[in-house]
């Protein structure tokens, strides 16, 4: 089985060292192994949990709500499966969340479009009206 230093899984994950190690801390991240001197060593299964974990994080799912899913999620034995259809709520609220924030963004995008066309505009009436005026200016 492959294993990955610290900074390769930090490469690769997009989460800084110390974040790794923070969320190992907090019970994000689990069963990080050691070599013989005691470094981490993460495995190619690390790294896949390490991207439900970026996407949760990039998604805006509170560290809070990330604890309680992980804690579930990496619940082991008969436990783990009785935790599906409490994760499926987590994971189902949050998408309803990222939704609206999607919505929300996409009507704010909409609103700065109308704003940078409004201002477009203003810059090419003014220009057009300066070249004009300059140019009379240079005929006279």
């Amino acid at each position: 089985m492959a294993t990955h230093t610290p900074a390769e899984a930090a490469r690769r994950s997009g989460f800084s060292i110390d974040t790794l190690r923070y969320y190992e801390r907090i019970g994000l991240l689990t069963g990080v192994e050691r070599d013989p001197g005691g470094r981490r060593r993460y495995s190619d299964q690390d790294l896949g949990w390490l991207e439900i974990l970026r996407c949760l994080r990039d998604t805006g799912m509170p560290i809070a709500t990330m604890r309680r899913y992980a804690g579930l999620a990496l619940a082991t034995g008969a436990d783990a499966e009785q935790t599906i259809p409490e994760r499926l709520d987590i994971l189902e609220e949050h998408a309803a969340e990222v939704t609206a924030t999607i919505a929300l963004l996409t009507r704010q995008q909409e609103h700065l479009a109308e704003k940078i066309a409004y201002y477009r505009t203003v810059v090419a009436t003014d220009a057009g009206a300066d070249a004009l005026a300059g140019a009379a200016a240079h005929t006279s």
